[in-house]
């Protein structure tokens, strides 16, 4: 019985193992008959289970940004229409940054686009930027490995070869730069519309969003 009793917490894991295994397959089907019935692919990076209609969920145990494999896999021939990546890419080194970029470029449609959001590194509050810094102090900014500014974000997706809209950012000056954008197109939580902690404080969190369009 004592013999059993200490097997438990092994048989404990064993089981969590299992569950995650059967959970990537599962997840893994679902993407792939997505591809199969939808006439455009309209795809969310690192969705954490957040996703619009018509978006396809995928997190990175379904597709890693830095392996073209994991894109072939996936899509085989299919280009996508839409990417969506919100707080993904500051999670990334400056050269996988670009990696990442140069794959989504090699599977999205010409005139197709890429929706990034990330933490902004010329928001003028010294808390906001204590928070998502590298290494910061908010929830998941441990693994951050870059905190880009509109440019330096501009610049990864420009060297890949896409054409870059700026649709929300701060400047040098801490002046908040916005241009209207469709949801629907790509929804951003962590925006100055609908981040919900902007209704107590304007402009508390907000993110850098820019549009990356391959031409």
């Amino acid at each position: 019985m004592k013999q059993l009793l200490r097997k438990i917490p092994f048989l404990f894991k064993c089981l969590k193992i299992i569950k995650i295994n059967v959970s990537i397959v599962v997840n893994q089907l679902r993407i792939k008959l997505y591809v199969l019935r939808c006439d455009k692919l309209k795809i969310v990076i690192g969705a954490s289970n957040v996703f619009q209609k018509n978006w396809c969920p995928t997190d990175q145990e379904n597709l890693n940004l830095l392996s073209i494999e994991s894109f072939n896999k996936l899509f085989k021939s299919r280009k996508i229409d839409t990417i969506l990546a919100e707080h993904v890419w500051e999670h990334l080194t400056i050269d996988e940054a670009l990696i990442a970029a140069n794959n989504c470029y090699s599977y999205i449609l010409k005139d197709g686009y890429i929706r990034v959001a990330v933490p902004d590194g010329f928001h003028p509050d010294d808390k906001y930027i204590e928070a998502v810094d590298v290494g910061g102090t908010g929830l998941g900014s441990d693994d951050h490995k870059v905190l880009y500014n509109y440019k330096t974000l501009s610049s990864v997706f420009e060297e890949a070869g896409f054409r870059v809209n700026l649709l929300e950012y701060f400047d040098e000056s801490g002046n908040f730069q916005q241009v209207d954008w469709n949801r629907d197109k790509g929804m951003i939580h962590r925006s100055a519309k609908f981040d919900e902690r902007n209704h107590l404080q304007p402009l508390a969190y907000t993110s850098i969003i820019i549009d990356a369009f391959k031409i």
